[in-house]
């Protein structure tokens, strides 16, 4: 028997289609990276369940329940290939993300991708002058 987790807490104390979406996106991310780790954070007043966090070798997707609709979110998905035309938000700056709306349709395939892209993007060093 395994404990559930903080993301499966999340997703429980979601029941409405947001929790479910949440569901489903999340089984995409693993199945993009079945290695990917997660976790949830920055749980606040206005945000008290938190955000589910997936990391593998530096973060590379956030999922966050919305008030209508559940988002991705990629900190640095403006350098990331979107040929699909995914990115529905965040689309000003660094960061890009994927709005989903209750009965909407998924591209799986290209979701995977971007995934996959952004686990694979190497990490930035900062080198130190002295």
């Amino acid at each position: 028997m395994t404990r559930a987790g903080p993301v499966d807490e999340l997703i429980a104390k979601t029941p409405d289609w947001r929790g479910a979406m949440l569901a489903k996106l999340r089984k995409i991310v693993h199945d993009a990276d079945p290695e990917i780790a997660e976790d949830v954070k920055w749980k606040r007043p206005s945000n008290p369940l938190g955000s589910a966090v997936w990391s593998h070798d530096g973060m590379v997707c956030v999922g966050i329940i919305l008030k209508e609709r559940v988002r991705l979110s990629f900190s640095a998905g403006s350098s990331l290939p979107d040929p699909k035309k995914l990115f529905n938000a965040q689309l000003l700056g660094k960061s890009r993300a994927i709005d989903v709306s209750q009965n909407e349709k998924l591209d799986q395939q290209a979701l995977k991708a971007i995934v996959k892209a952004a686990k694979t993007r190497p990490a930035k060093t900062l080198a130190r002058s002295r």
